[in-house]
């Protein structure tokens, strides 16, 4: 019988299959997380959107309905100094929508907000004690970051250059998920912001594995067995999946965001900072294109969304995703509508096939 010819991930973070479930905040929840997990992938919970008591809860639904292994995922940015004039001036450049939609451009801009890592985080991986932590855009203080390792919890952060992943290793990180250009959602670079430094899946992944000895996890358009074959060649131990879960009757995506899915061209998608302030991959729409993808004029991360916020509430009513975030990766086209759980057995049984010829 075939056996899968790395097992460091497997023993690791004791999982079956060398599938990490992509946390993506505000796309999956609780019913994503058991269905991966109970098809022998690593399930992860995003918290960064989510208040602690929201957090307690849908670990809770986890664990009644799945006994594997569970992710937590954190940010770890910098909180900006308020910035009036740099605001203003974002609201102004949308003024003419606002105008067009109707929205009321003097009342008081809608926060946009996602909470960093802190002191009350650590205390709540204290209690809940889940068997992965994983952090974005680096890592916490050393003393949150030992506190969570005491726990027993295995960390993982991404890195998008071989640098950042120097950076993690000599900070404790267990494993390293080597993220791709082509990787939907925020980019996990967190010692540059020059995006044109960013490096693609198949140049990054075997460099980084040259680079350090812990396991890495290869992401970033990964959407099918082949893609889990050829990270595997390339030196990864596992993979991290998130657009092709987008797809699934698990996620959490909105009807408008799903179609942008189904219709989409292969070539259709972007770095943009608009929506959020950091660059994030995602399908263009119009307010990518007559603004530009990547502008100045976005607030620091994350406060870009506010001012944007009643734009996306009154476009998204009239079944409309001209001025909402829609994540996705540049393997948008691999994926396909079938339940998480299958998805993850699907793509796991025809690369282990594949694996053991």
């Amino acid at each position: 019988m075939s056996t899968w010819p790395d097992r460091r991930i497997l023993d690791l973070l004791g999982i079956e299959l060398p599938i990490l479930q992509a946390p993506m905040a505000g796309a999956t929840g609780s019913p994503m997380a058991i269905a991966v997990g109970n098809a022998g992938g690593l399930a992860a919970l995003p918290c960064a959107m989510l208040s602690h008591d929201q957090v307690r809860s849908e670990v809770l639904a986890f664990r009644s309905d799945c006994a594997g292994p569970l992710n937590l995922n954190f940010f770890c940015h910098q909180p900006p100094a308020p910035d009036a004039a740099h605001a203003a001036r974002w609201k102004q450049a949308l003024k003419p929508y606002y105008a067009e939609l109707g929205a009321d451009y003097d009342a008081p801009t809608p926060v946009s907000n996602r909470a960093p890592f802190d002191e009350q985080s650590c205390q709540l991986i204290e209690q809940l004690r889940p068997e992965v932590v994983s952090f974005h855009f680096g890592l916490p203080p050393a003393d949150l970051l030992q506190r969570v390792k005491a726990t027993g919890a295995k960390v993982l952060s991404s890195a998008t250059t071989v640098e950042e992943a120097l950076w993690l290793q000599a900070r404790g990180c267990d494993a390293i998920i080597a993220m791709g250009y082509e990787a939907g959602g925020h980019r996990g670079m967190f010692l540059s912001e020059d995006i044109t430094s960013q490096i693609g899946t198949f140049a990054l992944v075997p460099q980084i594995v040259d680079a350090v000895q812990v396991p890495v996890i290869a992401a970033g358009g990964i959407a099918d067995h082949r893609g889990l074959v050829a990270a595997l060649a390339l030196g990864a131990s596992a993979v991290q999946i998130g657009t092709a879960y987008l797809f699934c009757p698990e996620a959490k995506v909105s009807a408008a965001h799903r179609q942008a899915l189904e219709t989409a061209s292969a070539s259709d998608t972007a770095l943009t900072n608009l929506f959020t302030g950091r660059p994030a991959r995602g399908i263009n729409n119009r307010i990518m294109r007559e603004l530009g993808p990547m502008s100045d004029l976005a607030p620091r991360f994350p406060l870009a969304g506010g001012a944007l916020m009643p734009l996306r509430a009154i476009s998204e009513a009239q079944g409309s995703s001209e001025f909402s975030n829609l994540w996705s990766g540049q393997a948008l086209r691999l994926g396909r509508r079938m339940p998480a759980g299958e998805l993850t057995r699907q793509i796991a049984g025809q690369a282990l096939a594949r694996v053991g010829r």
